[in-house]
């Protein structure tokens, strides 16, 4: 799925994708940059809009997007999203030792961060060790981390001034592109919150660093710094003064001094500000490509199609078994439908996604089978023997009856017992991509006599039921994606804070008891254990190819299309290099305005 903007998050993690689209009372003289009065106004800058407010300005507290980490942090190593290379960034090299257990980064010398202070390998031991890896700060990092069967996670040490080692118990194929989305982060900024307890005897690092907090007081490493954050108006990034990297001719990079995100709830008020000269970017969503490709020439930009996206969309039902204070979660009869193989699979049938792709994406698109990104060396396509679930209302009316649903006179599908197949399904109100796909959906399913009551929420109370009180029935949602599977291991491990369709209760949530994992599951969690520690790639890319097959039969996830990754771009900003893994300006220290 495309992001909220155009401009593309370098952390390359697995988070729930926040599409935000709300109808709104905004205008567009109110949100208009122009009106954006500062003394540097005039200084190079590239305007761009996100949906929705940054929800932290803490990494390691952060699994969402929008969020303004790519752009004021970096790790120690990135990613190419040209080449798909894996290149130096913080660390300058680094060597791997033969037995493949052991792996030393050299830091760049001379390192600073962005107030100035030495950047050094003690913030790298201090990042994993005192945050990353500290069991009392709820972090993605770590379930992505995690190595082997007993989930044991690296060891990290300090060999010298610019050399530090990490050592993982068996080898661990993902390592290194995995680290491409870990910042460091300042030790002399942090390291007193995480040793200090509150009340609770939590660390106070739990509260540091809110949105709340003054600009000026976020420590970074990346290419810009936070300027100005105006709530629900714009957050405004000023370049980093000490970023190491220097073009060609040792000047200072980036070229653009500032980027203003403006903060606009509509995708319908954001198009017309692109249209009007107010932004530099605008994603393209199919309703507006015809539009804005009349445009191209007159309004001196291009759009950019870098072919099918790298997230997915689907529809999950709530599998989870479990109570919470003697009552379940899930009511048993539905409990029983949606844990009925055949009855997951007749609604993957039911599911008209060739007309999903022609009406409300416009043809910009395909359908989409695999948890795996299409860019990655490890998808598993429909040609190579993956199972898919074209478009038949009669095998999905087969598999009903052969689960023990029947119909009454009225065509309404009924439960062995009677009951009347009905449930809610549930996605974040205001993107109208996504609510189109709901209401087909909705439609679609009737036509096998299951009466789906569709509803929007707004995205905080909708986030609480998947992730908190885990009361939900069905849900139409997104993952973002990339070239590296076990990137989605917090998604698949049975145990993984993303594990949505099954989710078990995270640090400090209320527990669940009579929680169970199926057999197909804990296969899954293990083929990915199983990959992590493959060297062999033809090996490692036959164990992923297990993992889709049994995804496909088991359907925990019921995918639907891949949309084209499309965003508009004015003409005066060279060296874009498009790819819809990275967007527009994966690149951005590079990107120069030539007007």
């Amino acid at each position: 799925m495309a992001f909220t903007s155009n401009i593309i998050t370098l952390i390359k993690r697995f988070w729930i994708l926040i599409i935000l689209a709300a109808f709104t009372a905004v205008t567009v003289a109110a949100c208009n940059p122009a009106n954006f009065k500062s003394s540097a106004a005039q200084i190079p800058q590239l305007v761009t809009s996100i949906l929705s407010d940054p929800k932290t300005f803490n990494f390691a507290l952060s699994s969402e997007s929008p969020n303004v980490f790519g752009y004021i942090y970096e790790g120690l190593i990135t990613e190419n999203y040209e080449t798909g290379e894996v290149e130096p960034a913080l660390a300058e090299s680094w060597e791997i030792s033969d037995d493949k257990l052991k792996i030393v980064f050299t830091l760049r010398d001379g390192l600073k961060w962005s107030d100035g202070q030495p950047l050094t390998v003690d913030d790298v031991v201090f990042t994993y060790n005192d945050i990353y890896f500290n069991k009392d700060i709820p972090t993605d990092v770590r379930d992505v981390m995690r190595i082997g069967e007993s989930g044991k996670l690296p060891t990290v040490k300090k060999v010298d001034n610019r050399r530090v080692e990490f050592t993982v118990p068996e080898p661990f194929a993902p390592f290194l592109r995995s680290s491409t989305g870990y910042p460091i982060l300042p030790a002399h900024a942090l390291r007193e919150s995480v040793q200090k307890k509150d009340a609770e005897g939590k660390p106070t690092f739990l509260q540091k660093w809110g949105v709340d907090t003054p600009p000026n007081q976020i420590v970074g490493n990346g290419i810009y710094t936070l300027e100005r954050y105006d709530t629900s108006e714009r957050v405004v990034f000023r370049r980093n003064p000490y970023y190491w990297r220097k073009g060609a001719k040792g000047e200072q990079q980036p070229y653009i001094e500032r980027i203003v995100w403006q903060i606009v709830e509509s995708t319908d008020t954001s198009l017309l500000q692109f249209r009007s000269g107010g932004l530099d970017s605008v994603s393209v969503s199919p309703d507006y490509f015809s539009l804005l490709k009349r445009q191209e020439k007159q309004g001196k930009f291009k759009i950019y199609n870098g072919g099918p996206a790298a997230g997915t969309s689907f529809v999950l039902f709530n599998l989870n078994k479990g109570k919470r204070n003697g009552k379940p979660l899930i009511a048993p009869m539905k409990s029983r439908w949606f844990n009925t193989v055949e009855f997951r699979q007749a609604v993957a049938y039911a599911i008209d996604r060739q007309t999903m792709i022609n009406n409300t994406f416009r043809g910009l698109g395909q359908t989409q089978d695999s948890p795996i990104s299409v860019q990655s060396p490890y998808h598993l396509s429909p040609k190579e023997g993956l199972k898919v679930y074209d478009y038949n209302l009669e095998k999905a009316k087969q598999l009903l009856l052969k689960a023990g649903f029947k119909y009454n006179t009225q065509g309404q599908l009924l439960d062995a017992q009677g009951n009347r197949v009905r449930f809610t399904l549930l996605t974040n109100a205001g993107n109208k991509i996504r609510e189109a796909m709901g209401s087909q959906i909705q439609q679609d399913l009737s036509k096998i006599g299951i009466q789906v009551d569709f509803t929007p929420l707004a995205w905080n109370t909708y986030t609480d039921k998947l992730a908190n009180t885990l009361d939900w029935e069905a849900s139409l949602l997104g993952l973002t994606g990339g070239l590296e599977p076990n990137d989605g291991a917090n998604v698949w491990s049975p145990e993984g804070g993303l594990h949505m369709f099954n989710q078990k209760p995270q640090v400090g949530q209320k527990p669940i008891e009579g929680w169970e994992v199926s057999p197909w599951e804990t296969k899954i969690g293990q083929l990915y254990i199983q990959a992590a520690r493959e060297l062999d790639e033809a090996k490692r890319k036959e164990i992923y190819a297990e993992t889709q097959r049994i995804t496909q039969e088991n359907l925990p996830f019921i995918y639907l299309v891949n949309p084209y990754a499309l965003s508009a771009v004015r003409d005066r900003f060279s060296g874009i290099k498009f790819s819809a893994l990275g967007g527009a300006f994966w690149n951005l220290y590079e990107i120069k305005i030539v007007e």
